[in-house]
């Protein structure tokens, strides 16, 4: 295996340009990202040849090519070839691109991206210990009792998970907008220092060097940190070129942080608090307007979100949602729904290709979906190599959304995770919740293997016919 990957990082640092076309290089769950200096040099057919990647997509102004549950071993190799580092796989300077609506949206996206998503490991560890109290505490079996220790235990590590997002996204973004990650992790805890959490809880009046600010609880929030260390990366940079390097190591910082005080406590902070609760708002309210049809659409299309990377503005929203409510019941039960249906499309694939290569294949998705929460092999190894499949998928997908809005189905954790554990989410709250969630995700797995067996391919398609039919023909 660690020759195979070795192989496929040589080779894709090649057909991407090597290293000198490389601005950065991050990873996700199963994608490598690059930014690239020119992307008219990377031949996307010649990627796609290569053994080792399902796909590829462009969008959030990244290059992104997608490798599946490899892809950390993958990203060592190619850090070690193209001499990126963990800490900082800057090579060069971006290159200056005009600004238009376009530009400004990738940016955006690429941002969301490089600060959200390494995230992803703590929001899946917090959710997993709310999901053991919510199954096996009072609320359901009633196996750990409320007050002892280890209830008590379950409970404050699984809220520190989310209560300490301001601390843990000041490290993330100050890592992906060049600041000094200590600096951003300070400036994330200011926020949420018990002191000022008091005066918020209280009402106290306050002031920052005479500037008046109006204290608030930014626990688990996410906006407030994210602009305000945003914004530390140009004010350090700045102190940083214009102080003396005799001088540069105790006044840069200090310099730093004296100026953020106010920009972030008085104006930065309570923008992105406000915003955040509109974006919340906006979110819960939508069923208001489009009612339960709205977990149906949301459903049937969040896979080609995935796809597009737009769901990682979702995601935003829900991390947002989940902080302050602590349920959500629009977005989160279409996920899920959505995932298990990609299980159901490639499984009905499988069943439906005769092809033993592709078969294999196809199976190998289906166990990386349902059991190792990845869709993305089936996404496009079965979607995009297939195309009508995605009918079972999109079938799968609505039917499935539709009875979990029309059934107000409630997840009551953020289990970003799309393999079977994402049913956990709806545990928490009432039973019926979590029966509802199984019973929408069992509709949308049934659905989609079912539409994708028999309306899911050509009928002459070279997938369908054995090895020996092929020789016949």
């Amino acid at each position: 295996m660690n020759e195979k990957q070795e192989k496929l990082a040589a080779s894709l640092l090649k057909a991407v340009g090597g290293k000198d076309n490389v601005n950065t290089v991050t990873h996700c769950m199963t994608r490598l990202r690059f930014n690239l200096k020119d992307k008219s040099i990377p031949d996307k057919n010649e990627i796609k040849q290569i053994s080792g990647v399902l796909g590829i997509i462009e969008a959030g102004g990244q290059f992104q090519i997608i490798i599946g549950q490899t892809v950390n071993e993958t990203y060592e190799y190619l850090c070690r070839m193209g001499n990126f580092t963990n800490e900082d796989n800057s090579i060069s300077e971006k290159p200056k691109e005009k600004i238009t609506a376009k530009y400004i949206g990738n940016s955006i996206l690429n941002a969301l991206a490089g600060c959200l998503t390494p995230l992803i490991p703590v929001m899946i560890a917090a959710s997993m210990f709310k999901m053991v109290v919510a199954i096996f505490g009072p609320q359901m079996l009633g196996i750990i009792k409320e007050g002892t220790n280890l209830y008590t235990l379950l409970t404050f590590v699984g809220d520190a998970g989310f209560y300490f997002f301001p601390v843990m996204i000041g490290y993330t973004t100050a890592k992906k907008f060049g600041a000094t990650p200590v600096l951003g992790i300070f400036l994330g805890a200011i926020l949420i220092h018990p002191t000022f959490i008091t005066m918020a809880a209280q009402h106290t009046p306050f002031s920052v060097f005479g500037i008046p600010c109006t204290p608030q609880n930014y626990a688990s929030s996410v906006l407030p940190a994210l602009l305000s260390v945003w914004i530390l990366s140009y004010v350090e940079k700045f102190f940083n070129k214009h102080i003396t390097p005799s001088l540069r190591t105790v006044f840069a910082p200090t310099l730093s942080i004296a100026v953020m005080l106010p920009v972030s406590l008085c104006i930065l902070s309570p923008a992105g608090g406000f915003l955040g609760n509109y974006i919340c708002k906006g979110l819960l309210g939508l069923g208001d307007y489009a009612g339960f049809i709205a977990v149906a659409i949301i459903a049937a299309l969040w896979e080609f979100l995935v796809m597009s990377g737009m769901h990682l503005l979702m995601i935003t929203t829900l991390i947002m949602v989940f902080s302050q409510n602590g349920s959500e019941s629009m977005v989160s039960p279409a996920g899920a729904v959505a995932s298990i249906a990609t299980a159901g499309m490639v499984l009905g694939a499988a069943l439906r290709i005769r092809n033993k290569e592709q078969k294999g294949l196809a199976w190998g998705y289906f166990v990386a979906s349902l059991i190792g929460g990845v869709t993305e092999p089936g996404l496009y190894g079965v979607g995009i190599r297939y195309k009508k499949t995605f009918r079972g998928l999109i079938a799968g997908g609505f039917a499935g959304g539709l009875y979990a809005g029309l059934t107000k189905t409630t997840a009551h954790a953020m289990v970003p995770v799309a393999s079977l554990l994402g049913l956990t989410g709806f545990a928490g709250g009432p039973v019926s919740d979590i029966v509802n969630g199984c019973i929408a995700c069992g509709i949308g797995f049934a659905v989609a293997a079912v539409v994708t067996y028999f309306f899911g391919f050509n009928k002459d398609d070279p997938a369908l016919l054995s090895a020996e039919e092929k020789k016949d023909k």
